[in-house]
């Protein structure tokens, strides 16, 4: 009996990760919100941001600064992110998205799995997708919950949960600037 009881625990415990990583906010609950944020216009220009990467005790494991030029034509936003980390690493991003509606893009970006759909709705923005980051010398693939919000003061604030299993191993803070 008590083996059982044993088993339906761990069992229990094993699942709750996966039962919590599923669960998430939609983007439509900040219909109506303000103000209003469409990346294509927010990010058509220079914007700069700061960030950092925090492990899951909360501890800071990197901190970095982002320069990012945007082009929007027509319905295709182009977004070329230069990163340079505090230890002197750069990296480089590029995201493509084509606005699908006005709640939905689709994005792809050179480091990243397959299409991405993201969504907008009020103050908030919010995508989904697969990172392969390399970690110690090995690549893992992290599941990247990206939630950006606008603040009535025109910055926009960036949180990304990094989860492997349903099990979220690190957070991203970022704080975006437009540039005058």
């Amino acid at each position: 009996m008590y083996k059982i009881l044993r088993f339906r625990l761990l069992f229990l415990l094993l699942l709750l990760p996966l039962l919590v990583g599923c669960s998430s906010v939609d983007v439509e609950r900040y219909a109506g919100t303000t103000p209003r944020l469409d990346i294509g216009e927010y990010f058509d220009g220079e914007t700069r941001a700061w960030g950092m990467v925090q492990d899951y005790r909360g501890e800071v494991q990197r901190r970095f600064t982002v320069v990012i030029d945007g082009t929007l034509e027509g319905d295709t936003l182009t977004l070329d992110e230069r990163f340079i980390y505090q230890d002197g690493e750069t990296d480089r991003r590029v995201w493509t998205f084509e606005r699908q509606d006005d709640a939905t893009w689709l994005g792809r970006a050179n480091d990243v799995e397959g299409p991405v759909e993201a969504r907008q709705a009020g103050h908030a923005f919010n995508m989904r997708y697969r990172l392969p980051v390399e970690v110690s010398g090995r690549e893992l693939t992290f599941t990247m919950d990206d939630w950006m919000y606008l603040q009535p003061d025109g910055r926009l604030i960036n949180r990304t949960a990094m989860s492997k299993f349903g099990v979220t191993l690190a957070e991203i803070t970022i704080v975006f600037d437009r540039a005058p």
